[in-house]
């Protein structure tokens, strides 16, 4: 067996020659078919691009043996047959104009020729209108005429022993429960973007999903928690923001729901699942306040845009994309994502209350029932607390602390967290509110309040420069030293002061006085890093940012710090009136609710 230069010496002394059509197709089948679950993908989008309703998937063997989609679309009359299978053949695209602007999920022509070139496809399809189906079978891309056959209005199509012909291929396949579990969540991302259609996935004659079409608010969030897990339908609120011809909406998973891995995040550009570096670089940017490090959100995400300014061209797969303008989209993610993560102030309303289920019942032992519990409102005796008082004092602006209501059982005024009760061991505020129990960490909802007043005042008043004594000199690349001439200003903006001199050389003489003592050049280094993939960054609010929060956690009370009614309930009222009070500046929770169905169960009252 020849190797190195030898080898290429011998393909460069062989003639040229045109390759034969079945190789060609099979060549172009390793790009698209990677595994059983890419001629699912390949399938089911064909499907919802012909309108169906409903899909079923069936599998055998994890897809290496059977796969086989049927589903109620428009269908392919007898005539149209042969060009199906055929390559670059399709009804989707007609012109460049049309590919600038793609609106289906499919458009290149290639799935089913390169699917059957390395299997045995059977496609039968019928339209409405017509008397009977038709049907047409291949063998490793090369088949027959079509033949008239019983079938419903839709498309079927049968694809046996995937790879049968490239043995290559088929020894890169996993075992059969691996190859199940990628067309499983295929077909659970694919139910995700198309509310409006039933899937169906069977196994090996067993049912493993199955979801009806989801058309109000109840159903897609029923389908969100079987495809995510009602966690995540639980613990996620619900967004839209539209702005510049943009619009972005879906389920954001709060803060308190991350995950040690990215293995829950579905994003969906014009009804088409994508895996973007670009977007999942913003959307980390808009969790960066709220989440620990080494942490992933969890989302759910459609955005609509016109189609024109954004190529799915770029990638055989189709799962990535590229903006015409990548940066004013990463910017409208991070902005859209922030807000919405901003508004999730302590005590708010359910965060899925817009897309509920059903009606909430009426709560069983609520305030309003005969013989139900009603804690007092009381001052206990926990103490002085003179210098905590003083430090809410001036949280809350200089202002009293809140008083309780002088009535003994909340009422329609009653804020959302209620009135302070008890603290527990000094760590717990126990509250009572209209719903129930209300239980704060004080420690964590104070860190919060000091963070984001911190971070109000360090705006407000600008970032402090500090003058480097002896100027910092860095060696870059040529572009990185023409980005960052180019975002002088923004850098100027965030307290530094950069200079280029020469081609790959820049000059530091000024950096923001509270990272004075951090790495700077790192820093600088990461954030042309940033500008040349994204376009804009934000590690160096980033970790200004960081210190601060530890300014505030250092700053804020501790436990076994005694507080008194009036204390607590200023503490309350603050953070109902602050962006992001439901977690610490870490991540963890601030607060929860014990309805009082929660305490009866408890208690086993009414059983």
């Amino acid at each position: 067996m020849l190797c190195g230069p030898d080898a290429a010496l011998a393909f460069a002394a062989m003639p040229i020659r045109l390759l034969p059509p079945q190789l060609i197709d099979q060549i172009a089948a390793g790009e698209v078919v990677e595994r059983p679950a890419s001629v699912v993908k390949e399938l089911v989008e064909n499907s919802l691009d012909a309108g169906a309703a409903r899909i079923e998937v069936e599998v055998e063997q994890g897809g290496q043996r059977l796969i086989r989609v049927r589903d109620d679309g428009v269908g392919i009359s007898g005539a149209e047959l042969p060009l199906a299978v055929s390559r670059h053949a399709t009804s989707k695209i007609g012109s460049l104009e049309d590919l600038e602007r793609v609106a289906t999920l499919g458009f290149r022509g290639e799935a089913l020729p390169s699917i059957a070139s390395v299997s045995h496809l059977s496609l039968q399809s019928r339209i409405a209108g017509e008397e009977h189906g038709w049907r047409i079978d291949l063998d490793g891309g090369a088949g027959d005429d079509p033949r008239p056959g019983p079938h419903p209005v839709g498309t079927t199509v049968t694809v046996r022993d995937l790879f049968y012909n490239t043995p290559a291929r088929r020894k890169f396949l996993r075992t059969e429960r691996t190859e199940l579990g990628h067309v499983d969540r295929l077909v659970r991302r694919l139910a995700l973007s198309r509310f409006s259609a039933g899937f169906r996935l069977v196994s090996n004659h067993r049912p493993v999903l199955d979801l009806p079409p989801a058309i109000d608010d109840g159903a897609r969030l029923k389908r969100i928690a079987e495809v995510c897990g009602s966690a995540f339908a639980e613990q996620s609120l619900v967004m839209a923001h539209t702005a510049s011809g943009l619009g972005l909406s879906g389920w954001l998973g709060l803060p308190t729901f991350s995950r040690s891995q990215p293995d829950l995040q579905y994003f969906f550009i014009n009804g088409r699942m994508i895996r973007d570096r670009l977007v999942t670089h913003a959307l980390k940017q808009a969790y960066r306040d709220v989440l620990f490090h080494g942490r992933h959100p969890a989302y759910v995400l459609f955005l609509e845009m016109d189609p024109a300014l954004v190529d799915v061209n770029a990638h055989p797969t189709k799962h990535e994309v590229r903006f015409r303008d990548g940066r004013s989209i990463h910017g409208f993610l991070t902005h859209a994502v922030e807000g919405a993560l901003a508004e999730t102030r302590a005590g708010a309303a359910a965060p899925s209350a817009p897309v509920a289920v059903a009606p909430a019942a009426p709560v069983s032992g609520g305030p309003d029932a005969p013989g139900a519990w009603r804690p007092r409102q009381s001052a206990m005796p926990l103490g002085r607390g003179g210098a905590v008082a003083e430090a809410f004092g001036q949280l809350a602006g200089g202002g009293s602390p809140a008083a309780a209501p002088a009535s003994d059982e909340p009422d329609a005024d009653t804020p959302p967290l209620g009135y302070a009760l008890a603290q527990l061991r000094g760590i717990y505020i126990l509250a009572q509110n209209r719903a129930g129990l209300v239980i704060v960490d004080a420690h964590a909802a104070h860190e919060r309040i000091t963070y984001e007043r911190m971070k109000e005042q360090f705006d407000a008043g600008g970032i402090r420069r500090q003058p480097l004594l002896v100027p910092m000199s860095l060696r870059v690349s040529s572009g990185e030293a023409e980005l960052a001439e180019e975002h002088a200003r923004e850098f100027g903006r965030l307290g530094f002061e950069i200079q280029r001199r020469g081609p790959d050389a820049l000059v530091i003489r000024e950096v923001p006085s509270v990272l004075a003592d951090g790495d700077v050049e790192s820093l600088v280094r990461d954030v042309l890093s940033d500008l040349r993939e994204t376009g804009q960054s934000h590690r160096i609010e980033g970790r200004i940012h960081e210190l601060l929060a530890t300014m505030a956690c250092h700053g804020s009370i501790r436990a076994n710090r005694r507080l008194t009614v009036p204390e607590m309930n200023t503490l309350l009222r603050d953070m109902e009136a602050t962006e992001r009070s439901g977690q610490c500046n870490h991540g963890r929770p601030t607060w929860t609710q014990l309805s009082l169905d929660e305490l009866d169960r408890l208690f086993l009252r009414g059983q």
